[in-house]
């Protein structure tokens, strides 16, 4: 992404021009005196006794730069804020500790959040007040942002006892908020995936899917990946029908990218029509993966077209040259949002250079004289299939089909001539963690080797460069940037990436990095005192509050990836310590998976994994192809429950060490053999690959 810095009125530029995070040096051209968050900007607070106004956003969202345009450009709101406020800008990206705290404090305070964030703190960094966006001025019910700063500015001046009484409530929510619960008992599974599928029932939108009657909808990943666990239990097809509903309309409507592939943040509407068009890599890959275990359970290529294109946009636009993955795309370019991708019939006309084929294209992808977006332009979206657009255009299906295809293409092209959303270049570990798992669950269910070689480039920069040799993980990366420590949901992250790479190579050393990882989670996060674990390190000055957030929100929790991270590693290598803190996490967090399974949908679905023996399947061998052909068939059915040992060659005695379930198999030079054992039964050798498909599709089925 460009990093050059805005210019203020005068042409000058404030501190934030010295800084790496790009979303930082967006707004170094400002006139507001800004600071990064740190020593500086809390020491002059202190000294002259002014509120710190926090401000927190990130480089792609659309309301952020709304928000500076109008307020933060503004030079009388600059003013009023450089005279009365110490000003912090955090990048929520870099700084995701500093956003957890805020945050929750404004969904105290107002019973919503999201970004930006405006925060009024307390020279010791108490929140007070806050609020999300603001605009300059009282509009459509919200109030004006130079009405807030005064009157906060005045409360805090002239109320300094009320400042204290707030403060303090707010400090005791934030302490019961960053450790909630105590239990000491393992949920029952199947009551709290009943209760779990009853909730997510009642708030299903029927119609359009998802989780609410009306927009903003955000992508439901884990919640999905949830319910198709569920279905495959239960037998309840209205389970999976709300996944697969779900999964058709997001990629059938414009959060979907048609003509690149990926998805958008959210839509603003309940039908995924129109999106807010920034691009996620965290989206991106939790997305792909329910859409494989999608392909996986039904065995329609709908969803390995989906779950292909995107990671094929990933490759092609946010895959770095040494390797990992940038963090996310823009919503808006040369000013305004999603000029990048919409369309109007003349310019469909103009690339297409056929009229009839042109006019199929914008009949298929409802691109209309008066447009479904702003200025009469159009974002592309499909109304159903081809056969089914075909029929009611009366053309025949394979013609339509072809002139999509074609056209797709030409499309694309001619898109990729405009001027592009700027790319938030930053590698951020835990994110990188996600797609580490994606493109490698998309070698395995979809073959396609180019995917497998992304992963293996970007675990090797991770662990190379951002790993160091006492263990300690570093949260992002940028080139010339300084180090930031990572969070427990980056180490969590990584080791579900690295095992996932594992079972996509059947290299030792991904999985002995996922061991690694793994205990120095254990060692910098493990609270040995009530269980589970914190999100970030001890002894940090700049923290009011040491949370341990078992929530999911736009990324899953931290405790949930390390719950399953920690269950798949026993699995693999026996380590029955990582089995109890598994189960201590599980107990911990008991009622809450009870009351509020939709808050916690992947700590419900560590849950599924943790209350019965895998599926274990191992595939010994030295022919690769033979060994291929047998991993091919394990991938291809739909086995939350498994864990895979793939072994190229004789053991050797590290081997043995890391995975002694191979002692109890036997190799046969020459030979390539799979076990599959299940509860408590192992099946004799299997040599057939389409035998080995049958009796696992046998298993998937019990």
């Amino acid at each position: 992404m460009s990093t050059s810095s805005p210019r203020s009125s005068q042409g000058s530029t404030n501190r934030l021009a010295a800084e790496t995070s790009p979303y930082l040096r967006q707004h170094a051209g400002n006139p507001v005196d800004w600071y990064p968050w740190g020593k500086e900007a809390f020491a002059l607070a202190r000294e002259s006794d002014r509120p710190i106004l926090l401000s927190v956003g990130y480089s792609a969202c659309h309301w952020c730069h709304v928000m500076e345009r109008e307020s933060f450009e503004n030079e009388l709101i600059a003013g009023i804020m450089n005279e009365r406020f110490v000003n912090v800008k955090v990048d929520r990206e870099e700084r995701p500790e500093v956003d957890e705290i805020y945050m929750a404090a404004v969904q105290a305070m107002t019973g919503s959040g999201g970004w930006p964030m405006t925060v009024f703190v307390t020279p010791d960094l108490q929140p007070f007040y806050g609020g999300t966006y603001f605009p300059p001025e009282d509009r459509d019910g919200r109030p004006g942002f130079l009405k807030i700063l005064h009157a906060v500015s005045d409360h805090y001046r002239e109320e300094p006892d009320r400042i204290v009484e707030q403060t303090k409530r707010i400090q005791e929510f934030l302490e019961q908020n960053a450790d909630p619960l105590r239990g000491e008992r393992i949920p029952n599974e199947t009551r709290t995936l009943d209760g779990a599928y009853r909730v997510l029932t009642d708030s299903f939108d029927s119609r359009y899917g998802g989780f609410s009657g009306t927009g903003p909808k955000f992508p439901p990943s884990a919640s999905l990946t949830l319910l198709l666990r569920y279905s495959q239990e239960s037998g309840v097809a209205d389970a999976l029908e709300m996944v697969e509903l779900t999964l058709r309309k997001m990629a059938e409507g414009d959060m979907y990218d048609q003509l690149g592939g990926g998805f958008h943040r959210y839509s603003v509407d309940e039908r995924w029509l129109v999106p807010h068009f920034e691009k996620m890599l965290y989206d991106n890959a939790l997305l792909v993966l329910v859409y494989l275990e999608a392909a996986q359970t039904t065995g329609d290529s709908f969803y390995r077209r989906v779950a292909r294109e995107t990671l094929n946009y990933v490759v092609r636009e946010m895959e770095r040259p040494d390797g990992g993955y940038s963090a996310a795309q823009d919503a808006d370019s040369e000013g305004e949002e999603g000029l990048f991708f919409v369309w109007t019939p003349e310019q469909v006309e103009e690339a297409i250079n056929d009229e009839h084929q042109a006019h199929l294209l914008c009949r298929y992808y409802d691109v209309t004289p008066h447009g479904n977006y702003e200025g009469g332009t159009s974002v592309l979206h499909v109304k159903g299939s081809v056969s089914e657009v075909a029929r009611k255009l009366g053309v025949d299906a394979a013609e339509l089909a072809e002139a999509v295809s074609a056209g797709r293409a030409k499309l694309l092209a001619r898109r990729a001539e405009r001027i592009a959303p700027d790319r938030d270049d930053k590698i951020v570990v835990a994110w990188n963690g996600f797609m580490i798992s994606a493109m490698a669950r998309g070698f395995q269910v979809l073959g396609d080797r180019c995917f497998l070689l992304s992963a293996q480039r970007a675990a090797r920069f991770i662990t190379k460069s951002l790993l160091a040799d006492d263990g300690e993980l570093q949260h992002r990366w940028m080139p010339g940037a300084p180090p930031l420590p990572g969070q427990q949901d980056d180490y969590a992250a990584v080791a579900c990436g690295l095992v996932d790479l594992y079972e996509a190579d059947g290299d030792t050393s991904w999985l002995q990095g996922a061991v690694g990882v793994t205990e120095s989670m254990l060692e910098r996060f493990w609270d040995e005192e009530r269980g589970a674990f914190y999100y970030t390190e001890a002894e940090r000055e700049d923290l009011i509050v040491r949370s341990k957030n078992p929530l999911d929100s736009a990324t899953p929790s931290g405790n949930s990836l390390a719950t399953l991270a920690l269950l798949r590693l026993h699995h693999l290598t026996g380590r029955a310590i990582y089995r109890q803190r598994a189960e201590q996490v599980l107990a911990l967090y008991a009622e809450l998976m009870e009351s509020s399974p939709d808050a916690v949908s992947l700590m419900v679905t560590a849950l599924h994994l943790a209350q019965r023996a895998p599926t274990e399947v191992t595939i010994l061998g030295e022919n690769e192809d033979e060994v291929e052909d047998l991993r091919r068939e394990v991938n291809a059915v739909f086995l939350p429950r498994r864990a895979l040992t793939l072994q190229y060659g004789r053991p050797d005695d590290e081997t043995f060490k890391l995975l002694p379930a191979l002692r109890r198999r036997d190799f046969v030079e020459g030979d390539t053999v799979a076990y599959v054992c299940h509860d408590a039964e192992c099946s004799l050798p299997q040599r057939e690959p389409a035998k080995l498909r049958g009796l696992l599709q046998q298993v998937a089925r019990r």
